[in-house]
């Protein structure tokens, strides 16, 4: 992508929330429903710099495993919870009652094993 001032090359950063290395592809197919997005375009030769807020209004799947979907959102939802916990104890706690309810659960085949 070039400057529009200058035609130099320009970073794009997406953000504000996101690592510096996320593709605006990526954070667009990891947004959920009313997210923002921000996109800032900036040329390090002339100064010239733009953002951008993109809002997802809607989000609509047309293929794909709705189990995977569904799984993936967990998944996301649950390392988000467990992102805001500070205390070590808490996630040692949670840790150990994963791992029990994993034990325990008839659903549970030989492929699920994952070397720990």
């Amino acid at each position: 992508m070039d400057c529009l001032a200058c035609g130099s090359p320009v970073t794009l950063e997406v953000g504000p929330d996101r690592p510096l290395s996320t593709s605006l592809s990526d954070a667009i197919l990891a947004a959920e429903e009313d997210e923002h997005i921000e996109v800032t375009r900036d040329c390090w030769d002339c100064g010239w710099h733009e953002t951008r807020a993109l809002r997802v209004t809607s989000i609509d799947t047309t293929a794909g495993d709705e189990t995977a979907i569904e799984r993936a959102a967990l998944i996301g939802e649950i390392t988000n919870e467990l992102g805001a916990i500070r205390s070590v104890d808490t996630l040692k706690e949670t840790l150990a009652a994963i791992r029990r309810q994993r034990d325990t659960d008839p659903a549970r085949t030989d492929s699920d094993d994952i070397t720990e």
